[in-house]
């Protein structure tokens, strides 16, 4: 499922095939889009840059405007020369933007994208999502200090906030999904339903740091080590098998890699996204008694 390493690589991918290119076409099966294209049309216009933002995708076009794009559960961006087949069909695409110039071509496209809107600058800084984000996590301004403090100050003001639902919220870090949040609480050895009032600060910056570490070793760049997460081979611990890549995530009811303990798994937050922990490496402070979880994997398609 798209994170913010994912779409990071999207994002760099498209940099490198269109970025600076001319746009010789363009089509959508969106009505919102193909509205602002017949009034101000992208052919001709200049692919100025494409950034990620946390789990948004941006493509600037010259003219001041900007495509601004969400994959949530399911979407995703393919590069494609012009004329190759494409992996997906055509009932699929929602966004297609060809570039090129006189040395190649390129097909730029969107399928499933459940979010996809045209924004100016002006616009786009009213945007009630976008410019609310947290610090993106994979920018180079990012630190750990300034993660931890937001992390800190959200922590003040919502004291009863479950960690693990703190993770995902893009406002404090933006970036982390659902795979991430149950993995960076278990590196820290946090309880991912402990109260923000529980979490101690160094608590905080172990959790920060390895959000910060597990996003970057996902998007190395090249080829070896390199991760490639559009084929799903997305890793936080040391191990090459693709079967031993997670230390908990979708691992209920098996040993935990560290204690042998049993893995357990409970939905939460209001989304009822699955969380997944080891209760013996990530034991419970608070009130009342520890969560329980299944520890039986669950039949049929399970909210990641």
């Amino acid at each position: 499922m798209p994170e913010g390493d994912t779409i990071y690589r999207a994002a760099r991918a498209l940099q490198k095939a269109i970025g600076g290119k001319v746009v010789t076409g363009f089509e959508t099966g969106l009505a919102k889009l193909a509205r602002v294209n017949d009034d101000a049309p992208l052919v001709g216009r200049m692919v100025e840059k494409v950034e990620s933002r946390g789990k948004w995708c941006l493509i600037f076009f010259s003219g001041d405007l900007i495509l601004v794009t969400h994959m949530l559960m399911s979407g995703s961006w393919h590069l494609y020369r012009t004329g190759e087949r494409w992996q997906m069909g055509r009932g699929r695409m929602r966004v297609v933007i060809r570039a090129g110039d006189e040395k190649e071509n390129w097909e730029a496209v969107g399928f499933n994208i459940p979010v996809a809107e045209f924004h100016t600058a002006r616009s786009l800084e009213r945007s009630g999502q976008v410019p609310k984000l947290g610090t993106d996590i994979l920018s180079e301004s990012f630190t750990v200090e300034d993660g931890v403090a937001r992390m800190a100050a959200y922590g003040r003001e919502n004291p009863d906030a479950e960690i693990a639902v703190v993770l995902l919220n893009q406002r404090v870090l933006a970036g982390l999904g659902n795979v991430y949040k149950s993995e960076v609480a278990f590196a820290a050895g946090v309880n991912p339903f402990r109260a923000m009032k529980t979490i101690t600060p160094r608590e905080m910056e172990l959790m920060v740091d390895r959000s910060q570490r597990y996003l970057k070793a996902n998007v190395v760049d090249g080829k070896g080590d390199g991760i490639v997460t559009y084929s799903g081979n997305r890793r936080t611990t040391h191990a090459m098998d693709r079967e031993e890549r997670l230390w908990v995530y979708r691992r209920q009811g098996q040993e935990c890699r560290r204690c042998g303990a049993t893995v357990m798994m409970r939905k939460q937050g209001v989304q009822a996204r699955s969380t997944y922990w080891c209760p013996e490496c990530q034991p419970w402070v608070g009130d009342g008694d520890a969560p329980v979880g299944r520890a039986q994997p669950v039949r049929g398609r399970e909210v990641p």
